[in-house]
């Protein structure tokens, strides 16, 4: 009984670091993209080097949107220590699970007398380097298609008198505050089908659509609060 509770526990606690980031990000429109000018990672341990597997991609993306973390490297209180670097008091762990192979009791053996051998999740506690002293980043290479301004383009979010920061790893619309936040221009980067330049505008633009939806203009969001079918409709109106 003890080990079903463990198990049901491990899962709890990755699904609620999951629900978490979807609350909290309920009232944001997000887009994806580039982060600090270099691709989109997948989270890595800090001490093998390796990309952690299946949920818990999810679970570390997770816990990043909601810290708002800018790396995707992790790793354990011990791997950080062997690191040389100090995980800072009072931060607080995401977890991981992984499977530990064990052997059954004698009545659970094969027919051929052999040990069964079974899977059972066991829960690891890691930290984002955001949350430790003395690790060094490794330095990303200069942006080398950047985006260059579009005069038309910006007269026009000029005259709209949006609120739009620059800063930060995300471009969303905040309803509650009014507010477009979007990253710094050197985080857009060219693909196979945009330029660095249209990536930019093409991701403002969109936030200022959503813009156009607060109540003191076209009052789209009667609801008051985003639930799955107002944002996918607002979703569309943005990308129309």
């Amino acid at each position: 009984m003890a080990k079903a509770t463990q198990k049901l526990d491990v899962y709890s606690e990755i699904t609620n670091q999951i629900i978490t980031a979807i609350e909290q990000g309920a009232d944001k429109f997000q887009m994806p993209w580039h982060q600090s000018g270099a691709a989109t990672m997948s989270p890595i341990n800090i001490d093998t080097g390796n990309e952690y597997r299946g949920i818990n991609i999810i679970s570390l993306w997770a816990a990043s949107q909601v810290r708002e973390y800018s790396t995707g490297i992790w790793g354990t209180y011990r791997q950080w220590q062997n690191a040389g670097c100090q995980v800072r008091k009072g931060e607080k762990s995401a977890v991981v699970i992984f499977y530990k192979e064990f052997e059954c009791d004698d009545e659970d053996n094969t027919s051929d007398g052999e040990p069964r051998k079974r899977l059972m999740a066991r829960a690891s506690r890691v930290f984002n380097a955001a949350q430790v002293d003395g690790y060094q980043p490794e330095t990303i290479e200069p942006v080398s298609n950047p985006v260059t301004s579009i005069e038309a383009a910006d007269h026009f979010i000029k005259a709209t008198r949006a609120n739009i920061c620059h800063g930060g790893e995300r471009a969303y619309y905040q309803p509650s505050t009014d507010l477009i936040q979007m990253p710094p221009r050197e985080c857009f980067y060219g693909s196979d089908t945009s330029t660095a330049t249209e990536s930019y505008y093409s991701t403002l633009l969109h936030e200022l659509t959503h813009w156009s939806g607060h109540k003191s203009r076209c009052d789209r969001f009667t609801s008051g609060v985003f639930k799955k079918d107002d944002y996918a409709r607002e979703e569309l109106v943005a990308l129309s």
